[in-house]
């Protein structure tokens, strides 16, 4: 158990996580067990939240083979849809880190991952004992051979029910809009391709702006004291409506300083 820190979500509560080693050969189903009970993996450490007087960081997932994207939605596949998506080995790049680090210095400029140096960047993505890599996203190049230019990247866990998005990184200057939301959209696709049920997105918490891009994405599942269970129509209404109309929450993953994939645990 970490002892109790200031919560990056909500002003004036602390958080706590009960968290355990990944390891050993059967790494990936401890890793698929705890992460349909509500854990996230970060390198070799699975964890989930364990506060003292607060139970307001929900896992959820979306329904990968169910989902219909919303018109904002389809109008962001098509325009990125000439992106090239690679799916590479989670061995970190110096073009990868790079980018991350643009991104965090617009988007995360107070977050503890800015003083990341490539060393911090290379265990973030190589220090897994589970299945894992990094999907680039690409734009197209003049000739068609060689790579262009890297927009954004996501690592990723290959879990048996869906895919866990742990870390996902963009170019904050590139003139496409919605590049954040693009990638959630292609993982998707992607899950639903691969015969995959979900996609896990992490942590929610009502009532933390930069959380609430999260419930764009329907149908979606949050669990609660008596499993998974499918968030209404009615209530999805009403959290999507709150999202609009709140201005923190129109890009779509601008969650703030620190993401939920990537805590500190040692404290």
């Amino acid at each position: 158990m970490t002892s109790p820190a200031p919560c990056p979500y909500l002003p004036g509560r602390s958080e706590r996580k009960v968290f355990t080693e990944l390891k050993g050969p059967h790494a990936d189903s401890l890793n698929d067990a705890l992460g349909r009970i509500g854990f996230r993996r970060s390198q070799t450490v699975a964890y989930r939240p364990s506060c003292l007087d607060c139970n307001a960081c929900i896992s959820v997932r979306v329904v990968a083979g169910e989902f219909a994207p919303s018109g904002t939605q389809k109008r962001l596949l098509k325009r990125n849809g000439d992106l090239v998506a690679t799916v590479c080995r989670p061995w970190s790049t110096s073009e990868q880190f790079d980018l991350l680090q643009r991104y965090l210095a617009v988007r995360h400029p107070e977050g503890g991952m800015t003083a990341m140096d490539e060393v911090d960047f290379a265990d973030m993505v190589e220090h897994t004992p589970v299945t894992s890599y990094v999907i680039e996203y690409r734009e197209p190049s003049s000739d068609g051979i060689t790579p262009g230019r890297l927009v954004g990247a996501c690592l990723t866990d290959r879990q048996c029910d869906g895919l866990s998005m742990i870390y996902s990184f963009y170019d904050p200057h590139h003139d496409r809009q919605g590049l954040g939301t693009y990638i959630i959209l292609d993982h998707i696709d992607r899950a639903t391709d691969m015969g995959l049920t979900y996609v896990y997105l992490g942590y929610w918490v009502e009532g933390a702006p930069r959380m609430q891009y999260k419930v764009r994405f329907r149908p979606m599942e949050k669990l609660g004291r008596a499993g998974w269970e499918r968030i209404s129509s009615e209530e999805h209404d009403r959290l999507i409506a709150a999202a609009v109309a709140n201005p923190r929450s129109r890009d779509a993953v601008n969650e703030g300083a620190r993401k939920d994939g990537v805590p500190s645990i040692a404290q």
